[in-house]
């Protein structure tokens, strides 16, 4: 039997939440893939009620930060509601448009033909302090630099550092109206 992540639901608290792509491929190259996601975050964010405070899509995996706005809620829930929404829409797609592409997702599995994100609820780890949270947006931030894959957080554009150095909107809505002040 596998076990789950202990997840702490504590108000107060974001969370920095870390995911992967189906056998770590790189999936999340595509434009279209990346989409698909902020949609399925900036729905999730309006559903559960939470503030996305930093984001970084990697190839093969994400990052992303976010502060529930509600006394009681559920990370799991909220993790389930964006992985599942974008694992549906990209195999839908697939199905309907590049079949050819759907042994990328293939499981070998009879009951769950194809996966687009690592079994598990992957990592989430919780921060309460302003110089924890300041620290964790800048790791997210610097995460396509660190692999070389930019020189400048801002010029990746599959995250919210753009928004945070120079007030640049991307495709996931950030707020700010519970980010704590240093």
């Amino acid at each position: 039997m596998e076990s789950r992540p202990k997840r702490y639901n504590i108000p107060g608290h974001a969370h920095e939440l870390t995911f992967s792509c189906y056998k770590r491929r790189t999936f999340l190259k595509s434009n279209f893939i990346n989409q698909v996601l902020s949609e399925s975050i900036n729905k999730a964010r309006n559903r559960y009620s939470f503030e996305v405070w930093a984001y970084v899509f990697m190839p093969e995996h994400v990052h992303f930060l976010l502060y529930p706005k509600d006394e009681t809620y559920s990370i799991s829930d909220i993790l389930k509601s964006i992985k599942q929404s974008s694992s549906r829409q990209v195999t839908d797609y697939l199905k309907a448009n590049k079949p050819e592409s759907l042994k990328y997702l293939e499981t070998g599995q009879a009951g769950r033909k194809y996966r687009f994100w690592q079994k598990g609820g992957g990592y989430d780890r919780n921060y309460f302090t302003p110089d924890e949270i300041r620290k964790q947006v800048d790791y997210i931030h610097n995460n396509p630099v660190r692999r070389g894959l930019v020189e400048r957080p801002e010029d990746w554009k599959w995250s919210s550092a753009g928004f945070w150095l120079t007030g640049k909107t991307g495709p996931v809505i950030i707020e700010r109206e519970y980010f704590p002040v240093l």
